[in-house]
């Protein structure tokens, strides 16, 4: 089993970096081709009422390389929350793969608060993909190793130990299955439900090349959310996603969910900061919107290595708040947007009954 543990961000953690201090899994995390740990360590600007102050350049020039603005800089992980998300990992032996994502976020995705809510976010099917966009880090292969047909069971034996209230299952595209995993989702859904009815299950599935069979197998299989990220606006979509992937056919996975299942929620996520225009992002949100999208995530897009697509600009706190104001505004049920805002960002946020029952249940 792979494992994504969060609070708020996705995150994902190595089994191996398991037993070793904090500061040191940071360390680990942001290797010599990615990002430096210094680079995201809270410097005196770091302060919320000191971002106005800064100067530094926020859109790419040719041949230029962007410095990490002080909003995303985060503070070493410490904290009770911390430290006991790190304990029940080591007790389930649950195998995570944190290397993959190379985020920064693990303070904030673990420390919490005293009230968070920890979700986890499995990520099934192995931890490599048949694709290879170009923003994303996750080692890729013509023929991955084979599906493990006992998976399904070992994922619910291990959240029902674990006791958590939201789980999203996530994966790797697997073109090279028939139904490129469909039912792997959907017999891990079933095992979770069976063991725990209460249980709010989101599956962040890939586009099965279109196949709406394949959609409609997980879409009626007793989950909750159905989330399927569109990535980027639609005139990026060649130069940011593998070509086998576009946005009508992500938009048609997240119609037909709805379409089979009109009490689930549909949920998406954007990147910002690879060159997109602001009318560029209003008519994809209106896209969306006409889909019939619930539920609507937007961050910063991070280089993960020197070999993935390039910044082309860091997108202030201010923007991203303005359009958390236009989803909101558009209709969108829950928005989140932010620089470090992730595709389940507060995922466990619509675990609380008010939330889910007050606004997301039609």
């Amino acid at each position: 089993i792979s494992v994504v543990t969060f609070c708020s961000f996705c995150f994902v953690l190595s089994p191996a970096l398991y037993a070793q201090s904090s500061y040191d899994i940071k360390k680990e995390l942001l290797s010599d081709d990615g990002p430096d740990l210094q680079d995201f360590i809270s410097g005196e600007l770091s302060e919320k009422s000191k971002w106005a102050e800064y100067r530094g350049t926020l859109k790419r020039q040719k041949g230029e390389r962007l410095r990490l603005p002080p909003w995303l800089k985060t503070e070493i992980p410490i904290g009770k929350n911390f430290n006991r998300l790190k304990n029940t990992l080591r007790d389930l032996n649950l195998h995570t793969v944190c290397e993959e994502a190379r985020c920064p976020n693990i303070g904030e995705c673990w420390g919490g608060g005293e009230y968070a809510t920890a979700t986890a976010t499995i990520m099934l099917m192995g931890d490599t993909c048949t694709r290879g966009c170009r923003f994303c880090s996750v080692k890729t292969s013509r023929k991955p190793p084979p599906l493990d047909p006992d998976e399904p069971y070992n994922t619910a034996k291990a959240i029902a130990a674990w006791g958590l209230d939201y789980v999203v299952l996530t994966s790797v595209d697997r073109d090279d299955i028939a139904d490129g995993g469909a039912e792997h989702f959907a017999k891990t859904v079933s095992n979770l439900k069976e063991r725990n009815p209460q249980i709010l299950v989101e599956c962040l599935t890939p586009d099965f090349r279109g196949d709406l069979a394949a959609v409609e197998k997980i879409a009626v299989s007793g989950l909750d959310v159905y989330a399927h990220n569109v990535e980027t606006v639609r005139e990026l979509q060649r130069f940011v996603r593998d070509p086998r992937a576009n946005i009508d056919q992500s938009l048609s996975v997240l119609k037909h969910a709805k379409k089979v299942n009109p009490t689930v929620l549909t949920k998406t996520s954007i990147m910002l900061g690879l060159g997109e225009s602001d009318q560029q992002i209003m008519n994809t949100l209106t896209e969306l919107r006409e889909a019939g999208v619930d539920c609507l995530t937007l961050g910063q897009y991070m280089q993960p290595t020197k070999r993935h697509l390039k910044v082309e600009e860091y997108v202030t706190p201010e923007k991203f708040a303005h359009w958390e104001k236009v989803g909101n505004d558009m209709g969108f049920v829950y928005t989140a947007s932010g620089p470090l805002v992730r595709s389940s960002y507060k995922a466990g946020e619509m675990s609380s009954c008010r939330f889910w029952r007050v606004k997301c249940i039609p």
